[in-house]
């Protein structure tokens, strides 16, 4: 069997004979700056949000090295115990696993199934509008309340549905009812919280549709016009193929999210008689990890949440690539 001789493999990159690799790797780094100096005011502009995600989304990524640490800020992050998965295990056997996977996963269905139709919707029919004063002062309307903080809207609900001072349940009375208790009531928290989400969002959820509807070709209506479809007809046949890659995008996009149902909000509206619905992975982390110091047990459940989120968000993409849509990648 013929042995290499390491002479005359000096000898040959001496003479310019470079591995196949390092021509591919230097023929690369090549192409790389000529399209950078091409594109360099394209760099440019994005160098913002790149600088954003590697400071804010990659560098703290060694901070989820305290999930396997006891971590004492006394001792600091390197002098801090390693224990391994200690706090894997104490979260999953923990009896309120199932109790916050449950309500975390109900809110962020029922926001799935009601909330993310909607802005749809409204884009559609704020399309089908043609007088431009009138389509402008209703985006107006409707975009307004995603500029509100969720402490002035958790102000406004305890102003109208307060069981004793609430608007609605003074008009109850003043008929002859009794209060009901619509913060107080177990059965009315999770279809509150996605009423909340509607009214304050659905309107600027609106500006991604419409900006897809906007970008339709109009030959495509006007053919539809031509074979005698009417505006329903032109919606359903139209205007939903034409942007449904991009609702697919967003529902994965959303689904990437599903353990994210909004601290601020649920916070906000958290009581006594509704905690055992509205205890999420949210307030959990915020409870168990500021409040009572425990940062490894917090990070694991942070950990378990992006994990989740991550494997919703490829098989998400995988079906839609199956089912012959471009997907998120």
């Amino acid at each position: 069997m013929p042995q290499s001789n390491p002479e005359l493999a000096n000898a040959s990159l001496s003479q310019g004979h470079e591995p196949k690799w390092q021509k591919t790797r230097d023929s690369k780094w090549s192409q790389f700056k000529v399209i950078l100096g091409r594109e360099k005011y394209l760099y440019v502009l994005a160098l913002p949000g790149i600088l954003f995600f590697l400071i804010f989304k990659y560098l703290p990524i060694w901070g989820l090295a305290l999930a396997f640490k006891n971590y004492s800020p006394y001792l600091g992050f390197w002098q801090s115990e390693w224990v391994g998965f200690k706090y894997f295990n104490e979260f999953f056997t923990n009896p309120d696993f199932l109790l916050l996977f449950r309500n975390t996963m109900a809110i962020s269905l029922l926001n799935i199934v009601f909330f993310f139709p909607i802005p749809i919707v409204l884009a559609i029919l704020i399309n089908e509008v043609h007088n431009r004063a009138f389509k402008k002062t209703i985006q107006t309307i409707i975009y307004l309340p995603h500029f509100l903080s969720w402490v002035i809207i958790a102000g406004i609900c305890f102003i109208i549905l307060g069981q004793s001072d609430g608007i609605i349940n003074k008009i109850i009375v003043e008929l002859g009812g009794k209060p009901i208790g619509f913060l107080t009531e177990p059965n009315y928290f999770w279809g509150l919280l996605t009423a909340q989400s509607i009214w304050k969002e659905a309107g600027w959820g609106t500006i991604i549709f419409l900006a897809a509807i906007a970008g339709i070709n109009q030959d495509l209506y006007e053919a539809a016009q031509i074979d005698g479809a009417n505006r329903w007809k032109q919606i359903v046949n139209v205007t939903l193929p034409c942007i449904k890659s991009t609702i697919i995008v967003l529902l994965i996009l959303r689904l990437g999210q599903v353990m994210e149902v909004g601290f601020e909000q649920i916070y906000l509206m958290m009581s006594s008689p509704v905690s055992h619905v509205a205890d999420v992975f949210d307030t959990y982390v915020y409870r168990t990890g500021i409040q009572n110091g425990r940062f490894s047990y917090a990070t694991v459940v942070g950990i378990f949440k992006s994990v989740v989120g991550l494997i919703l968000v490829v098989t998400a993409n995988r079906l839609a690539k199956k089912f012959g849509e471009e997907g998120l990648y």
